[in-house]
């Protein structure tokens, strides 16, 4: 499984680390930028609602973005040369990041922590971990960052997928199609992100079996982090710390404001799906996650590690030296007064 679903990925490497883009050369024309529409990447969403990225790389410079459902995608599009930066789950950056030797993405910053969820279906008659066995459950793709959490439960707790010889059949599937099918019947439970998670609950009438926040100590992980192509962050690093004081600023606002992040992501919703969120599902969803700059360099590791087990980073255990370029990010921190972020 390793080999099949990342030679496609090792293909798009080598393609696209040795190509030159507009963005790429000296004199970038265009800043790219990839994200989901999803709430864990609300300081995307709302950085671009509200042109703070666009005010921040200036106006000689246009702000492309691009809408991806799921890690890996982003990943295959950043080492294709497609996008420059892009929030994404921890587990795609580091598989990247080893597939390419560290040659292809750094991670430069932090954007949330929690918001992660295995829902069940009632009717499926899932108590506890071990009822699992012989169930069908989805995830948003393999090797994303909720589909390594979820295989790693279950190995954690005694179970095995129907690819490794056990009784656990992990359905990777586009989020969209997650709950359609869930709605039907036909799947059991699903790890996914929010809002996601809570539109299972409200709509699919599901529940809560695992919040992943119980999982890690202090209730805190990695869900989403931002990421760059190398070759810019070298060629451009002004501009990425013209990014990232756009991103720390926006941050700071959700922060304080969290009612602007729920209606700027339900707007972006909107957008993409045609029909926004009602509060039953969006003012949960929000409350489970906690948005942040701190990539939370340590769960990152874990998560590397969890994902090792799992067969998904080949046969040594992950080297993730350098793979944290923080410079950046603690330039605009220091200037705001705020405590450097330690890798």
């Amino acid at each position: 499984m390793f080999l099949s679903s990342f030679l496609p990925l090792m293909l798009v490497v080598i393609a696209g680390c040795g190509g030159q883009t507009a963005a790429s050369g000296d004199n970038p024309s265009e800043v790219r930028l990839g994200y989901f529409p999803n709430l864990t990447h609300a300081v995307a969403i709302v950085g671009i609602a509200q042109g703070s990225y666009q005010k921040a790389i200036g106006e000689k410079l246009k702000l492309k973005t691009t809408a991806f459902n799921a890690g890996p995608s982003l990943i295959e599009a950043l080492f294709a040369g497609d996008i420059d930066i892009g929030y994404v789950g921890p587990n795609p950056a580091v598989n990247g990041y080893i597939k390419s030797h560290g040659d292809a993405l750094a991670i430069i910053a932090g954007a949330s922590s929690g918001g992660a969820l295995l829902v069940v279906r009632p009717d499926a008659h899932i108590q506890t971990a071990k009822d699992l066995a012989n169930k069908k459950i989805a995830s948003p793709q393999v090797g994303g960052t909720q589909d390594v959490a979820l295989r790693y439960y279950l190995q954690q707790n005694g179970l095995q997928t129907t690819d490794k010889g056990g009784n656990v059949q992990v359905v990777p599937t586009e989020n969209p199609n997650i709950l359609s099918l869930f709605k039907r019947g036909e799947l059991d439970g699903a790890w996914v992100p929010e809002p996601w998670a809570s539109r299972l609950i409200v709509e699919g009438k599901g529940r809560i079996l695992v919040d992943e926040r119980q999982l890690w100590p202090g209730g805190k992980f990695a869900t989403t982090i931002v990421v760059v192509r190398k070759q810019f962050l070298t060629k451009h690093p002004d501009l990425v710390r013209q990014f990232l004081q756009a991103h720390v600023e926006t941050v700071l606002a959700i922060q304080k404001d969290p009612s602007l992040a729920k209606r700027l992501v339900n707007e972006e919703i909107k957008r993409v799906t045609g029909k926004p969120f009602p509060a039953q599902i969006l003012d949960p969803a929000y409350a489970r996650l906690d948005v942040t700059y701190d990539p939370l360099a340590q769960t990152i590791v874990q998560s590397a590690e969890r994902a090792y087990t799992l067969g998904f980073l080949g046969q040594e255990k992950p080297k993730l030296e350098g793979i944290f370029q923080l410079q950046e990010l603690n330039t605009v921190l220091r200037s705001k007064g705020l405590e450097e972020i330690a890798a």
